[in-house]
């Protein structure tokens, strides 16, 4: 072993590495999204990912980006001993320098897995920040707890894409010492202010430029709390403050009859347009005036946070996860499920936006902001360096 700590050491510090990601699955998620972004930007490096489960949307995207990926089609929810048989004969025919592993699934079966192997470095991925009963399933915080005592030895670096989710972790019981802290980042070519995108979007929904347009792109689920959303823009309709809202994601259109039910409960359906699933997310962000996250809990780094900021466009985003440190003082954090406080800063973020000259500046410190703390280059260059210092770790823990 202290021999290809060595070898690793001298390839980091010339070569290319060798980097193998192993990831639960490859469904649209924010995990999968940040593996897609670092595999296919980081030239520097050669990749390779192993789903637990099947190849889900990202799967052919990374086949087209030149990366190969390999599938155990593992069942949700269970581990096969033909999954892990092929898991092992992969390790150990390509034997890369470093396995990267996302969330529990992969960081309990992959790092087990890694290390049986006999590969030198194995890095864990966090991207979770609550494991509480009613907000987390029973086994996933079991298979957290199983993984909090195994941290203190099968992963060299915890790696983790929120204060808020390490704080959590390390309550639990993960080793505190291994966590390094690297958030996402993002393209800010795709992602920049597009006064065309913006103009054709709002004509396609039939909106003008002189529309209040709020927006949340987040799919149909209890962690993002639409209920709340709902009801804050009632209040704020109640105030006859002028506006449209637009919701984006998986769910999110006519054939969801609770959501529906709910918007013309409220009496907003003629304030709200149901978009569904889009693929033109820049185009959306660009279209919005203020991006609206009401999210009660779960949320380690909300993307959408920083993918509107990028764009220019503010955020009123719910106190969950890492949210306020992305907003700073470039928007509105609130306390989570609550709609009158959510409806307050509507109000307030509609009331700013009639000075144009104020709102013009509040835009540009979202843009800054993205750029100085959450480019695609900084979190690839921020894994880099955990990589190559994996093998000094790694060698003072033995």
């Amino acid at each position: 072993m202290q021999n290809k700590l060595k070898e690793f050491e001298s390839k980091g510090m010339q070569d290319n590495l060798r980097i193998c990601h192993i990831i639960t699955g490859l469904t649209d998620g924010g995990a999968e999204t940040v593996l897609y972004r670092l595999c296919g930007h980081d030239k520097q490096n050669r990749h390779t990912v192993i789903s637990l489960r099947d190849a889900g949307i990202y799967g052919a995207l990374l086949e087209a980006s030149g990366i190969t990926v390999d599938y155990l089609d593992m069942p949700r929810g269970r581990v096969t001993l033909r999954g892990l048989r092929r898991l092992w004969m992969l390790l150990s025919s390509e034997r890369p320098d470093v396995v990267q592993t996302w969330m529990y699934h992969a960081d309990l079966i992959g790092g087990l897995v890694a290390r049986l192997a006999r590969i030198p470095i194995v890095c864990w991925g966090i991207r979770h920040s609550n494991l509480e009963l009613g907000k987390s399933s029973r086994s996933t915080i079991l298979i957290a707890k199983v993984c909090a005592w195994l941290s203190h030895w099968v992963p060299h670096v915890i790696v983790s894409c929120s204060e808020q989710a390490a704080t959590v972790h390390q309550a639990l019981g993960y080793a505190k010492e291994k966590f390094t802290i690297i958030p996402n980042g993002y393209d800010l070519v795709e992602l920049a202010p597009d006064s065309e995108a913006r103009t054709q979007l709002r004509r396609e929904w039939g909106f003008n430029e002189n529309t209040a347009l709020l927006g949340m792109a987040a799919r149909y689920d209890s962690q993002k709390d639409h209920v709340s959303l709902v009801k804050a823009l009632r209040l704020v309709k109640h105030k006859n403050e002028s506006f449209q809202c637009v919701l984006v994601g998986a769910e999110i259109d006519a054939s969801n009859h609770e959501l529906c039910s709910l918007i013309e409960n409220q009496g907003v359906k003629d304030n709200v347009l149901l978009l569904g699933p889009r693929n033109d997310i820049p185009g959306v962000m660009n279209a919005l005036d203020i991006h609206v996250l009401s999210s009660s809990f779960g949320e380690a780094f909300p993307n959408v946070l920083a993918e509107a900021m990028a764009c220019g466009t503010p955020c009123i985003a719910t106190n969950v996860g890492d949210a306020a440190i992305i907003v700073g003082d470039t928007g509105w954090i609130v306390p989570p499920s609550n709609s009158e406080l959510l409806a307050n800063a509507i109000s307030e973020a509609i009331a700013e936006m009639q000075d144009s000259e104020k709102w013009a500046v509040r835009k540009s410190m979202c843009r800054d902001r993205v750029v100085l703390n959450y480019s695609l280059e900084r979190m690839i260059d921020n894994y880099h360096k955990v990589w190559k210092s994996l093998g000094h770790s790694a060698k003072k823990n033995k």
